[in-house]
């Protein structure tokens, strides 16, 4: 009598007899488990039968890993379908409410923090002025009080299960890609470079950490819940004292090579001046149409004399800024108005281009400078469809940023999200109930503890 096959060989004649292109991995708990809570989770199959149709499983595997999910407390009952021939099915919710995401956005000079549940939905936020002076010491000190408020306040530590950040774009600068951005009104950012936020916050709550520029973090909010929510191919632009955009390609963001994409605001626009850019040009986009770039105009408009109004202003409190251009513009000051017709015609002119090379289906227009009324968006919607080829713009939506602040937070929840619930990572910590508990983050952890009590290690502990 022949030897019993191998519990290897049963399974290696079980995968021959499968079709081509089922797939032989789900059978596994981690695996079954993750691809189980995706179809739930996004949606696709929240009944018994069609979970078992869409993942190609049995039915004991089926109601095995939903008595575990529901166990781990990431789904539960949810509401009775329409019944069809017999008894009405069950449908099964996912627990959005069974952990959460911490989320921070760091600008020039404001912070945003916030908690989001397991399906993004940001649930409170908190927002206040900051001074980045004071180095990203005390902006790491700040937002370790103001989580733990939030925690206090939503039901504790341990329910955090990813944290998300958006820095701004220069921070995230290496530092050994040169002094390209040694701009005095940027030396504050220079102590930024190389600061590892995403480790020191996971060891500060246990939870891994995703950082991302400002802007990409924007252009995933504007995607998930704002003026691009439901398209897929976005162009997203932060008009604001720099400019920048994001880009979204098929639901995906393109963060670049290096993750520094996006740098439009040193694009040549082919306009003279004296003033030389961050990056040692001239002419480029930041130089003439942001909002720095209006503050400037502004002033000088006021001193010599075009416009009684910005002279009224400099006057009374001994400056202008943006705001005031807006303000202006909305009075009626021709000079104002001017002004931003201007900085609309030329970012639209550069977007053009980009237009042609991604064909987008939405440009969202996000930042100060794109809430400063209509004469801005006009401007841009009339350069990009003047520049830009039909084609392309048949079916273009430019719209303005419906999010405003949030856009940042509800991007890195996103973020970190997706990420969480990729099926590579999720099998690996699903079993366990948390990504607190991931085999790869809790090393990580050792890791970065032990080099925080040798200060002299060469290298910093990476993030899986």
């Amino acid at each position: 009598m022949g030897a019993l096959p191998s519990v290897e060989q049963g399974t290696a004649a079980s995968a021959r007899k499968r079709r081509v292109g089922r797939p032989t991995a789900l059978e596994s708990g981690g695996g079954s488990l993750a691809a189980i809570l995706s179809l739930i989770r996004n949606g696709v199959a929240t009944t018994r039968l069609d979970i078992e149709r869409e993942a190609e499983l049995g039915r004991a595997v089926v109601s095995d890993r939903l008595a575990t999910l529901e166990r781990l407390g990431l789904i539960g009952e949810g509401h009775l379908g329409p019944a069809i021939g017999g008894r009405a099915p069950r449908h099964v919710r996912f627990r959005a409410e069974g952990g959460c995401v911490l989320v921070a956005q760091v600008d020039r000079a404001s912070l945003a923090v916030g908690i989001s549940d397991l399906a993004g939905a940001l649930i409170v936020e908190h927002h206040e002025a900051v001074d980045l002076s004071g180095g990203p010491d005390a902006i790491l000190e700040r937002l370790t009080v103001l989580f733990i408020w939030l925690l206090d306040e939503r039901g504790g530590k341990s329910r955090t299960w990813a944290i998300g950040l958006a820095l701004p774009d220069v921070a995230l600068i290496d530092a050994n890609d040169g002094d390209v951005f040694n701009a005095a009104g940027l030396d504050v950012l220079h102590a930024w470079r190389n600061f590892d936020f995403a480790t020191e916050l996971s060891l500060r709550f246990g939870a891994p950490c995703w950082v991302r520029s400002n802007t990409q973090m924007m252009t995933l909010g504007e995607m998930r819940a704002g003026g691009a929510r439901g398209f897929q191919d976005i162009l997203c632009v932060r008009l604001d004292r720099s400019i920048s955009a994001g880009v979204a390609s098929d639901g995906r963001l393109h963060g670049g090579s290096q993750g520094y994409s996006g740098l439009i605001g040193h694009a040549p626009t082919g306009e003279t001046g004296d003033i030389t850019c961050h990056c040692g040009a001239k002419g480029c986009l930041d130089v003439v149409a942001s909002g720095e770039a209006l503050a400037r105009e502004a002033l000088a408009a006021a001193k010599d004399g075009r416009s009684r109004y910005l002279a009224e202003m400099v006057e009374r409190q001994g400056d202008v800024t943006a705001n005031e251009v807006r303000y202006g513009a909305q009075l009626g000051d021709a000079f104002c108005a001017e002004l931003l017709a201007r900085s609309g015609r030329l970012v639209g002119e550069t977007l053009a281009p980009l237009v042609n090379l991604l064909n987008p289906a939405v440009v969202v227009l996000a930042g100060a400078l794109a809430h400063s009324g209509e004469i801005i968006l006009a401007a841009v919607r009339e350069a990009i469809y003047r520049r830009s080829h039909p084609l392309v713009t048949r079916d273009l939506r430019i719209v303005r940023s419906e999010l405003a602040g949030s856009a940042e937070l509800i991007g890195a929840a996103a973020l970190a999200l997706d990420d969480l619930f990729d099926l590579p990572r999720a099998r690996e910590w699903l079993p366990l109930g948390t990504p607190r508990l991931q085999p790869s983050f809790v090393n990580f952890l050792a890791t970065a503890k032990a080099q925080k009590r040798r200060p002299q290690a060469s290298a910093p502990a990476r993030a899986p």
